[in-house]
């Protein structure tokens, strides 16, 4: 098939996943997630209002406060995103974009660079954030490998996500997954390769995802970090997929944020477990005055809208 019959195939595909994609909003570890009711898709005028085009913290990337997420049950380089075959997420992602969302969240470890890179055919470039994430973990135990060897499969795999994503450059690109108070001694080769290529404008900021609140208190005052995509929520605690309590959390990033980082929330609906609190988790983002950003993994074009329209509901508060 050629290029142009393919675009076309997708194209038609995507649009058929998207109209049945409405109805019923159900998210991630909701009862009935795998089926989907199915409804007409909405009228123009309809549509939510876009979300707001940020700055992110002092990178200068500009971006939507309203992130796509592509890693939800993420793992050996799929997620539910990817299980939902290849038409169907670069659809959602078109959705997105047509949405006004500016900000897609990747990662090697998540499989959806090929996807995405389908979908930035239709999209303008240099108006949008792709951020992508470093899986370290696959090169091996670290008595097994050399710090020259960590930092040429490090500087391998930059060059593999900028071929995947047919790109020269990328926004954010971020440790994944930082689960130990030292990383920054620990991760120093992989840190070294990134802020070379920071210098070579092939990354435009660096940083870390974090899954231990002691790396995140680390992140929060480490001087090689610019962004941190922290796990923050209403409700708090490790039931909800955070590092501590909402107390802690917050406590750690406002110290983030005194010392210059972006930070950018995730698991804002506790991967799913907060879905019957939507509204009270965006309301608690938007107004905890600390998140220059969040990212949210959907799955259908009527999760997307819905929370556009709630986004909107409950403006987001200045950053403190």
């Amino acid at each position: 098939m050629d290029n142009l019959s393919r675009r076309r195939f997708l194209g038609a595909t995507a649009g058929v996943a998207a109209a049945m994609g409405t109805g019923n909003l159900l998210w991630a570890d909701e009862p009935g997630a795998k089926s989907q009711a199915k409804a007409p898709a909405p009228a123009a005028s309809d549509h939510p209002p876009a979300p707001p085009i940020v700055r992110l913290g002092s990178t200068g990337i500009e971006m939507s406060r309203l992130g796509q997420g592509t890693g939800v049950h993420g793992g050996e380089r799929q997620s539910d995103q990817t299980r939902m075959g290849f038409a169907k997420l670069v659809g959602l992602m078109e959705h997105a974009y047509a949405r006004g969302i500016r900000f897609f969240d990747l990662a090697d470890l998540y499989g959806t660079h090929i996807y995405f890179r389908e979908a930035l055919g239709s999209m303008q470039r240099d108006k949008l954030a792709i951020l992508t994430k470093l899986w370290w973990r696959y090169d091996g135990p670290e008595d097994q490998t050399s710090m020259p060897e960590r930092r040429q499969m490090a500087r391998t795999a930059l060059e593999r996500f900028r071929h995947e994503l047919d790109t020269d450059y990328v926004d954010i690109v971020l440790l994944h997954c930082l689960m130990r108070p030292d990383w920054d001694e620990h991760m120093k080769p992989y840190m070294e390769v990134l802020s070379e290529a920071k210098v070579k404008g092939q990354i435009r900021a660096l940083g870390c995802s974090c899954h231990d609140f002691g790396a995140m208190q680390t992140a929060a005052v480490a001087p090689w970090v610019d962004v941190i995509l922290g796990r923050i929520n209403v409700k708090g605690g490790k039931d909800v997929m955070m590092d501590g309590s909402r107390e802690e959390v917050e406590g750690a990033l406002r110290t983030a944020k005194q010392n210059g980082k972006a930070i950018i929330g995730m698991k804002i609906f506790g991967e799913g477990r907060l879905a019957d609190q939507r509204e009270a988790s965006i309301q608690y983002a938007q107004q905890l005055g600390l998140l220059d950003a969040m990212t949210i993994g959907f799955h259908t074009p009527d999760q997307i809208d819905d929370v556009l329209r709630l986004m909107h509901k409950y403006p987001a508060k200045a950053i403190d």
